[in-house]
Formats: structure tokens, C-alpha cells, sequence
């Protein structure tokens, strides 16, 4: 059974819920989030019956937030392992390059379900919630960056460092959405990821740090 604010706890229960959400997310991929139905989701995860599945999820919405949620870790991960990585001697330029290149991969491997995430989160409070959670947590980091580059002078002193982050993570998320979901325009990864930091690099001033 399901714990109530933890999921289940054996180690097979675990490994359930696991199968669940990619077969959920596969699901999604393949028929929408309107369209899929919770037998498919536990039959594509193997188990006996559909009723299994309220064992670990309460509803459809509830396991697709947690799909939305495990893709947000996953698109925000270079921020922890590049930007802000404590042990990195690149110069900030060539960090914002390489994470956004990085980002810009994983989302466009996972455009179709990416789509999927960013219209659901315009219908329903509890995706929307997850989302929200993160886009704060990464605003958060990103003005703490620009903080400390300040400090050294090596940005825009009179920039607002939350202001800035939240336009500038906001700019990259946009962006990619309209490129690798909508289809807006053709470009290369590489350009994409090159012009996207360059912009950033001009909008907060950035210089080398002394």
C-alpha cells in the first residue's frame, strides 16, 4: 500500500511505482493526456488489474504530475551539475553554454511529452503546482549566481538579481518550448545554445571574474 506523504515503502512497492510512471509517461507520449486511460498505464506496467494502480497513485492527474515532476529534475539538472557546480574553473560564459546545450538535448529526446507537460500545466492546479515549484527553486539559484557575480564585479551591479533570473530562465524555457514543441523555427543545437547564453552574457554584463 501507499504511504500516505511517501509513496510505498517496500522496496517492491517502489519498484511499482517506478514502472508505473514510465509506462504512465509512455502512455501520455503516445495518446495525450486527455485521451489516456489508467487500464493502459497499469497494463503497459504489468500489473494484474487497473485497480492496482490506486495503490500508489489516486488518479491520472496525480501520476502525470509526478512524470511532469521527474522531467523537471531532469531538464534542470545542468543548472547543479554545470552553472553552480562548486569545483568548476570555466568561465561563467562557457558554463551557460555547455548547461543549455544540455538542457536544450534532454528537451528536445523529450519534445512529445514536454508538450504534453506545458499544456496540461495551463489546465490543472496540481501540475501547474509542480512546475511552480521548480521554476521558483531554479529563479532562486540563478539569482544567487548573479549575486555572487556582482559581489565580484563581474555583472550588472544595478540589476534586480531575482528580476533578472526569473526573465532570463523564463526567456530559455520559452524558447524551447516554441523551437522543439511548436515547431516555430529551424536551428541547430549548438547555435541555439551559443546565441541563447550570448544574450544572457549581454543582458547581465557579464565579465570575467577578476
Amino acid at each position: 500500500m501507499a504511504e500516505p506523504n511517501g509513496g510505498p515503502r517496500s522496496r517492491k512497492g517502489q519498484a511499482t511505482r517506478a514502472r508505473l510512471v514510465e509506462a504512465a509517461k509512455e502512455v501520455f507520449e503516445e495518446h495525450g493526456f486527455a485521451d489516456a486511460k489508467i487500464a493502459d498505464i497499469a497494463k503497459r506496467a504489468g500489473l494484474s488489474s487497473h485497480g492496482a494502480f490506486y495503490h500508489y497513485f489516486e488518479s491520472k492527474e496525480a501520476v502525470f504530475a509526478e512524470v511532469a515532476e521527474q522531467l523537471d529534475e531532469l531538464l534542470g539538472e545542468p543548472m547543479q551539475s554545470v552553472i553552480l557546480a562548486r569545483d568548476s574553473e570555466a568561465d561563467p560564459r562557457k558554463r551557460l553554454v555547455t548547461a543549455l546545450r544540455l538542457h536544450l538535448g534532454r528537451y528536445r529526446e523529450e519534445a512529445r511529452i514536454m508538450g504534453q507537460i506545458e499544456q496540461v500545466a495551463r489546465q490543472d492546479a496540481g501540475v501547474a503546482a509542480v512546475r511552480f515549484k521548480h521554476t521558483t527553486q531554479h529563479r532562486d539559484e540563478i539569482a544567487r549566481s548573479i549575486r555572487h557575480l556582482q559581489r565580484v564585479g563581474a555583472a550588472d551591479e544595478t540589476l534586480d538579481p531575482l528580476i533578472a533570473a526569473a526573465a532570463l530562465g523564463a526567456m530559455s524555457e520559452r524558447f524551447a518550448e516554441m523551437w522543439l514543441v511548436q515547431g516555430f523555427l529551424d536551428a541547430e543545437l549548438d547555435e541555439a545554445a551559443e546565441t541563447i547564453a550570448a544574450l544572457m552574457v549581454n543582458a547581465l554584463q557579464m565579465t570575467p571574474e577578476p
